[in-house]
């Protein structure tokens, strides 16, 4: 699992793509979802190495390399 003090540094996701961690949302809330259904739920935000979209995942599924 990771942390805050792993931003900035490279970290795989449980279906083995490698990033860069951009940050940790620990109460994040997905805006496509609608109002009525929205949950709070911890999220990392990480980007691909040499760019391209960056996408979510759970942190606690989330190891640094």
């Amino acid at each position: 699992m990771i942390d805050r003090t792993d931003i900035g540094h490279r970290v795989q996701d449980v279906y083995g793509r490698v990033g860069i961690l951009r940050d940790i949302d620990p109460a994040w809330e997905d805006p496509s979802d609608p109002p009525h259904h929205r949950s709070r739920r911890p999220v990392a935000f990480i980007a691909p190495e040499h760019g391209g979209r960056e996408w979510h995942a759970d942190p606690t599924t989330v190891t640094r390399v």
